[in-house]
């Protein structure tokens, strides 16, 4: 075997070492080898795992990222935009909402979550969606005009100008015109003359023959007097008649919505109630309340106009009431509903007449209502309260059982009313009133549900 060796090596190695020396130097070159081969597995191995450590912390970002998105909701999405779009949209006055390619609302306005037409990061109107969905597809700029439900409940409508345009990509815009208001201004002018001047006859015509009755009997002190008390009695009827066709005709116009505020429920109720409380006194009405459910017991919307309506309720239910009975207020809370119930021991409404009860100026019993001074507009008034705040107002009814009013209203989130729980929990129901509304002995209608 030949071995390479330096010059020196050749002159200092004896000749019988060449082959000793040459199996040293090989076997040091294999021993190299076979520990290059380890090490070059050893760093193989480390690399796969970080490599796979990685993975997971990459993933793991990805998953958080993903939770952070779905719990931020709409705002999340908002970099999507381009940063003129933004803006732009920052800067309108009217409703907008921005839909990506998946159909959801990735930046809104205040007053689209205020008229319900969006709710989290989903529109709520199935005919909204389908507009989108038209320009998504040919891009054409959409116009019209549409009739959309005011809430979850009832029958308000909105009348909204509705235009829909593609931006960047799929994302398309929307911008509504809210034209309720509009054509409520329109109706109003057509009903008011007419309304008006039927029901101002009657107290009209009646201080113009007490007036004459007056004078007539100016030799009478007795007359005089008696005269004098029924004309004070006419005013103050006109006067009531023209205060709650003013009320009504601003609720036929305004729009609760457009600037809502968190209306504590309980508040509302009790103020109403402490109004009334010595008009059921004198004749000897008890008046009840208690509060049922989970959750805060809030809404959006006016909380004055929301006493009111109340206040109507149990005025009425005390006019219809007969001496030494109840009128019980209960509110409850279910899901997202918060009811406000009113129920009294009178006489009941005739089946044939529930379905007319809320329309302006109409009486069950027109003697009574002249008895107590009613005006035909307590009920429609509560309507339109109701309507107002994304609501309806019911009526169950049967003869002789006597009658309960439900105000049913679009609860506020629960997110919202954090701040105000203190507050609700404050306004307690007065001592000695049952807590459980199964003390108040309400009516049941005819499938067992009691109505309080």
């Amino acid at each position: 075997m030949n071995t390479f060796r330096t010059p020196g090596e050749q002159s200092a190695s004896p000749a019988g070492q060449g082959s000793l020396w040459s199996v040293g130097c090989a076997g040091r070159r294999t021993l190299v080898g076979v520990s290059d081969l380890g090490t070059t597995l050893v760093w193989l191995l480390v690399g796969a795992v970080v490599g796979a450590v990685a993975a997971a912390v990459v993933l793991h970002r990805r998953g958080e990222v993903r939770a952070e998105r779905a719990a931020a909701g709409p705002a999340a999405h908002e970099p999507s935009l381009r940063r003129g779009a933004q803006d732009v949209l920052g800067v309108l006055r009217s409703v907008t909402m921005v839909v990506d390619a998946s159909d959801r609302v990735i930046r809104s306005s205040p007053a689209a979550q205020a008229l319900g037409l969006v709710r989290g990061a989903e529109m709520v109107h199935h005919e909204l969606r389908y507009l989108v969905r038209q320009v998504r597809r040919d891009r054409v700029i959409r116009e019209v005009e549409m009739e959309l439900p005011r809430g979850p409940l009832g029958q308000g409508r909105l009348t909204l100008g509705v235009r829909v345009a593609a931006l960047h990509g799929e994302v398309v815009l929307v911008m509504v015109e809210d034209r309720t208001h509009s054509r409520r201004v329109e109706e109003t002018r057509r009903d008011f003359v007419v309304n008006v001047s039927h029901e101002l006859k009657t107290p009209v015509g009646g201080l113009s023959l007490l007036a004459e009755a007056v004078e007539g009997a100016k030799d009478d002190p007795e007359a005089v007097e008696r005269f004098a008390m029924r004309m004070q009695v006419e005013t103050e009827r006109l006067s009531t008649l023209v205060r709650e066709i003013v009320q009504l005709s601003r609720l036929q116009v305004a729009d609760t919505l457009h600037e809502p505020v968190l209306v504590d429920v309980v508040a509302s109720v009790a103020d109403a109630l402490d109004h009334l409380r010595l008009v059921a006194d004198d004749r000897d009405i008890e008046l009840v309340s208690a509060t049922s459910g989970q959750g805060p017991m809030a809404v959006y919307g006016d909380g004055e106009l929301l006493t009111t309506a109340v206040r109507n309720l149990v005025a009425n239910a005390i006019n219809y009431s007969d001496s030494g009975t109840r009128v019980a207020t209960t509110i409850s809370r279910c899901d997202d509903i918060v009811e406000i119930a009113v129920t009294d021991q009178g006489p009941g409404i005739p089946a044939a007449e529930q379905e007319r009860i809320f329309e302006r100026f109409y009486r069950v019993d027109p003697a009574r209502s002249r008895e107590t001074g009613g005006t035909g507009l307590g009920l429609a008034i509560v309507k339109h309260v109701s309507v107002n705040h994304g609501g309806e107002v019911t009526v169950w009814s049967e003869e002789g059982q006597g009658s309960t009013f439900t105000i049913r209203l679009p609860a506020a989130d629960e997110a919202a009313t954090t701040d105000a729980d203190d507050e609700t929990a404050d306004a307690a129901a007065p001592d000695g009133v049952p807590a459980d509304t199964s003390q108040l002995n309400h009516p049941r209608t005819p499938s067992g549900r009691t109505h309080a």
